[in-house]
């Protein structure tokens, strides 16, 4: 741990610095956001009430490829479905907005900061999840079917990399002057 510390200490305004611990913090996120994907179903599989109107476009059982039974009911898909999905992101990315601003760009934040994540976050969120849904019913029909959720859920976690590094090092917690 000295080790991390020393460089820390060494090259803690570095972007290149900041980079590789953003991504060791996202290695944390990610292993959190998995453990999540695999377990919640255990406790929302008995969801079985069907998404509403608005969502229902988005995650339908044609896109999603799914067949009736416990995640589709009456041609809709349900809540059991989408909330493992949504809240191993929501919950894992929180987790990983707070590390991040103490330990990879050590700032206290915008007062803005927290509402512009929790925006940017819903909207990626939801997005990942469709995407997440779409891989999984996919991966489920090959020989990776084991893997569905863990390998959907690895690959959303990638599409936010890409959106949340830029946005927490030059937006939320860009260092002044």
């Amino acid at each position: 741990m000295k080790f991390l510390k020393d460089l820390d200490d060494k090259y803690r305004d570095s972007g290149v610095w900041q980079f590789i611990k953003f991504n060791l913090v996202g290695s944390t996120v990610s292993l959190l956001q998995l453990i999540l994907a695999n377990l919640l179903p255990a406790f929302f599989d008995g969801f079985t009430y069907v998404l509403p109107p608005f969502l229902r476009g988005i995650f339908s059982k044609e896109i999603l490829n799914l067949n009736e039974g416990i995640y589709v009911i009456n041609g809709v898909v349900t809540w059991g479905y989408v909330l493992p999905f949504f809240l191993s992101n929501f919950l894992a990315n929180i987790y990983g907005y707070f590390i991040n601003r103490n330990t990879t760009f050590h700032a206290k934040g915008k007062s803005y900061s927290l509402p512009l994540y929790f925006a940017v976050l819903i909207l990626l969120i939801l997005f990942t999840t469709w995407v997440q849904g779409i891989l999984n019913s996919y991966f489920m029909t090959t020989s990776l079917s084991a893997l569905s959720r863990t390998l959907a859920a690895a690959i959303a976690g990638l599409i936010q990399l890409v959106v949340l590094y830029p946005l927490e090092k030059y937006v939320l917690f860009k260092k002044e002057g």
